[in-house]
C-alpha cells in the first residue's frame, strides 16, 4: 500500500512541478528553469538528508558511476516536460510521458537492464499498455 501512496504522491508532484516550471520558463527560459528546478530540488533533498534522516555520505562510494548521472536525466525531464506543456498542454503531456515511461519500463524489465530482474510481460500488461496508448490518442483528437 505504501508503494501506491508514494507513486500517487510522486505523480501529483510531477504534474505540479511541470505546471510551475512551464510558468517559470515563460519568464526566464527553459534551460534556466531546469537549472533552477534541479538546484532547488538539490537544496530540499540536502536539507532533508542533513536534518531529517541523518544520511551517511560514506555510502555514496558504493554507487556505480553510471547511476550518478540520474540528475542529468532529471534536467532532461524538466526540459521535455516544460516544452511539451507549452505545445500540447498539461493533460496530453502527462499522458504521453506516462506512455513513454511504460515503454521504457517494459524494455528495462524485459531485458534486465540496470541490474533489474528480467520480467516477462503477459497479455494483461500488454492490453493495459495498449489501452493507455489508445486513451492518449483519443485525448489528442
Amino acid at each position: 500500500m505504501k508503494g501506491f501512496i508514494f507513486a500517487f504522491l510522486g505523480g501529483a508532484f510531477i504534474t505540479l512541478q511541470g505546471v510551475a516550471n512551464s510558468k517559470i520558463s515563460q519568464d526566464i527560459g527553459t534551460w534556466q528553469t531546469a537549472a533552477v528546478t534541479q538546484f532547488t530540488g538539490f537544496l530540499a533533498a540536502l536539507f532533508i538528508l542533513m536534518f531529517a534522516v541523518k544520511g551517511k555520505w560514506q555510502v555514496l562510494s558504493k554507487v556505480k558511476p553510471l547511476y550518478l548521472i540520474g540528475g542529468t536525466f532529471g534536467a532532461i525531464v524538466v526540459f521535455g516536460n516544460v516544452t511539451a506543456i507549452l505545445y500540447i498542454g498539461v493533460t496530453l503531456t502527462v499522458s504521453a510521458m506516462l506512455i513513454s515511461q511504460l515503454g521504457m519500463t517494459f524494455l528495462i524489465d524485459r531485458n534486465g537492464w540496470f541490474g533489474v530482474k528480467k520480467q516477462k510481460m503477459k497479455v494483461p500488461q500488454l492490453i493495459g499498455i495498449t489501452m493507455m496508448v489508445a486513451g492518449v490518442m483519443i485525448l489528442g483528437l
